[in-house]
């Protein structure tokens, strides 16, 4: 389901205007010119009341279109104020893959109603995605594609397209079955076209078939579209007969669906699972409560490890200046190898085959940029020691243990923001669950002390 598109307020304005003044007739000579995605658009816009005015008014083929491109929270509430038969067109009319998203996000009570509703035909078509598992290929499975069979020609398949394509969702593409509805593979139509037409449909096929299982999860089916550049994919069953296809527009959605819930888990919460604005807010608190009470309790243990070095804090006051600095360099550079690397997981640039080579070039990185901010570090108090007396006698000390406490830090941050991520997805856990805060929270504890240890080696006889 495509997202709608924003309507001016001035157009929105002018459309109010005339429901109230129930100039029914001037309202369906505007719409004529207008594609399903505007009007989605300016449905959604309108108040409750408003928006079933207005889609009565639409014709029903466009108006049917007009509901797909709609949200499921809009199709449910246009739903409760359309009367039973114009309930039934839409469902009738609706394509299988985004009824049965309508379907599944009703309750089970209201879904077996509008289940009623539908054409002998299309309840078949219905139960028989709302049977695969949530989450699977097949609730995205739209039954409308064109096929053909291997023994006809040219001749019988354009023939064949021209007669039964004009509600597929793509005659882009021809699947080729057996006489048992075995898929064997697919043809451009493109190709059929320059073909002779007394030629037999078999002799164009060069075996490269790409197929989705319907139990498969809905990530596979991201991956595959990434890998092949298709607008389409063939499903098929355990037998390899072919139930249907999924487009790359249903499955766009899962994956802004997944990269959401991954974000919002990357900023320390949960998914919330519904729009920012549409969430209550007690759901709210809940989905972020549970990982701040986390991460506060972590961010506890970096208290109690400042109190373990209370002696050396109290005989070298100026170790305190730079607690905030080598705590938040180790942070950053943790939360940032995390994210690259829950990234890298999602796109399937690497896997966990490849946590040695990932460990070695961390650890590379690390290195690099933990010296960088260390000269930067060492450079800041040389200077200010030039012109003050606040790190001591002993700057040049403090200078080295900062600087080197900086190289440690930061090695050890982009180490566990690597690793992390890799030990939880072996674990079966989502990666996007060691988000940032989490990260950070983990190297403030021990970035503190690598920073007191390296602390007392060097300067142990002097300040300490």
């Amino acid at each position: 389901m495509d997202t709608p598109l924003k309507i001016g307020s001035l157009v929105r304005d002018e459309i109010r205007e005339l429901v109230e003044e129930k100039n029914f007739g001037a309202l369906r000579e505007v719409f004529q010119e207008w594609q399903p995605p505007e009007l989605a658009a300016l449905i959604t816009d309108l108040p409750p009341g408003e928006q079933a005015v207005v889609f009565r008014i639409l014709p029903r083929e466009l108006a049917t279109r007009t509901f797909d491109f709609l949200e499921v929270d809009d199709q449910r509430n246009l739903l409760d104020s359309l009367r039973q038969d114009q309930v039934a067109d839409i469902l009738n009319g609706m394509s299988p893959d985004d009824r049965t998203e309508l379907l599944e996000e009703l309750p089970a009570e209201a879904s077996k109603k509008l289940i009623a509703l539908l054409s002998p035909e299309e309840r078949k078509v219905a139960l028989s995605l709302l049977g695969y598992p949530e989450g699977s290929v097949g609730r995205l499975t739209t039954p409308d594609f064109i096929s053909a069979h291997s023994e006809w020609t040219v001749r019988e398949t354009l023939d064949h397209i021209r007669t039964h394509g004009q509600d597929k969702e793509t005659l882009s593409v021809i699947y080729v079955l057996d006489e048992s509805g075995h898929l064997i593979d697919d043809i451009l139509t493109r190709k059929l076209l320059l073909a002779p037409l007394d030629t037999p449909v078999r002799e164009l096929i060069e075996p490269h078939r790409v197929s989705l299982f319907a139990g498969n999860d809905r990530e596979e089916a991201i991956a595959l579209f990434q890998t092949h550049g298709l607008h389409a994919l063939p499903v098929t069953d355990s037998q390899g007969k072919m139930i249907g296809i999924v487009t790359i527009d249903d499955v766009l959605d899962v994956a802004e669906e997944r990269a959401t819930r991954d974000i919002q888990k990357l900023g320390g919460s949960e998914a919330l699972d519904a729009p920012y604005m549409e969430i209550g807010i007690l759901p709210m608190i809940r989905k972020r409560a549970g990982w701040l009470v986390v991460l506060f309790l972590g961010e506890m243990l970096t208290a109690s490890a400042m109190g373990y070095f209370d002696d050396e804090i109290a005989k070298a006051v100026v170790l305190a200046l730079f607690v905030p600095l080598i705590i938040s360099s180790g942070g950053n550079s943790g939360s940032q190898a995390s994210t690259l690397i829950i990234r890298a997981l999602a796109l399937g640039e690497v896997t966990l085959h490849d946590w040695w080579r990932i460990m070695r070039r961390e650890i590379a990185a690390g290195l690099t940029l933990g010296s960088l901010l260390g000269c930067i570090g060492f450079l800041r108090i040389t200077l200010w020691s030039q012109f003050s007396h606040i790190y001591g006698d002993h700057w040049l000390l403090v200078a080295v243990t900062v600087s080197l406490s900086l190289v440690g830090v930061v090695t050890w941050g982009t180490l566990a923001g690597s690793m992390l991520p890799l030990v939880l997805r072996r674990c079966g856990i989502d990666p996007a669950t060691s988000s940032a805060p989490f990260v950070a929270t983990l190297v403030d504890v021990t970035g503190l002390m690598i920073y007191f240890y390296t602390a007392f080696w060097i300067l142990r006889g002097t300040l300490l």
